[in-house]
């Protein structure tokens, strides 16, 4: 295995990330870097107009992301990072602009940011994808009970989904690991864990 692995972990909201990054970094030994989410001043304003708050939504994540990008490039070892820097502009922001919810002034503008910021960024060894059905991403949004997320419409969940599907089949330039989750439970499923991490360690070697 590579000396300093990055691995990157893609997925929708609700798919469990956060936890499988958590999971992952203490059983590989790897630093975790996780999104800024709950000190995020936007998310709630977001989910209450979308429209108003897209936007400044996207910059701070774009802001954020580069940030940790910038502190793994400093680390001695292996990381694994919760949601990737290209998720914010293949995903989010393009979503947010088709959907009518960002402008094309400000999409453009964006796109110009992060493509200046990318352009300086190592690229991962690996993208694991954590894939969930919309029913299973409710589910999980729901039972961890945050309060800016019980107004997410089921039918934007939809629409990411459909963008992460999308992306994920066209991306040639970085090994991608597919992992299915919605009867996977990370925390009961050893072999299947088990499994999951030889995988991850094999693609990065």
């Amino acid at each position: 295995m590579k000396n300093h692995p990055f691995v990157g972990l893609a997925g929708n909201i609700g798919v469990g990330k956060t936890t499988f990054t958590e999971i992952v970094s203490k059983k590989l030994g790897w630093a975790p870097f996780y999104e800024s989410v709950a000190d995020n001043p936007y998310l709630g304003d977001f989910y209450g107009d979308m429209s108003r708050w897209s936007f400044n939504l996207q910059v701070y994540f774009l802001h954020k992301r580069f940030k940790s990008h910038h502190d793994m490039s400093m680390s001695n070892g292996g990381v694994i990072q919760d949601r990737t820097i290209y998720e914010d502009v293949e995903i989010f922001a393009n979503n947010l602009n088709e959907m009518g919810f960002m402008d094309s002034r400000d999409w453009d503008n964006y796109r110009g940011l992060f493509s200046i910021m990318a352009s300086y960024l190592r690229k991962p060894d690996l993208i694991v994808y954590l894939k969930a059905s919309t029913d299973t991403l409710l589910s999980r949004i729901k039972s961890r009970s945050r309060d800016y997320e019980k107004s997410i419409n089921p039918e934007y969940l939809h629409t990411l989904n459909v963008a992460y599907n999308k992306w994920i089949s066209d991306i040639e330039d970085i090994p991608v690991l597919i992992v299915e989750t919605d009867g996977f439970n990370i925390f009961e499923d050893k072999n299947q864990l088990g499994t999951i991490l030889n995988d991850i360690q094999e693609k990065v070697s």
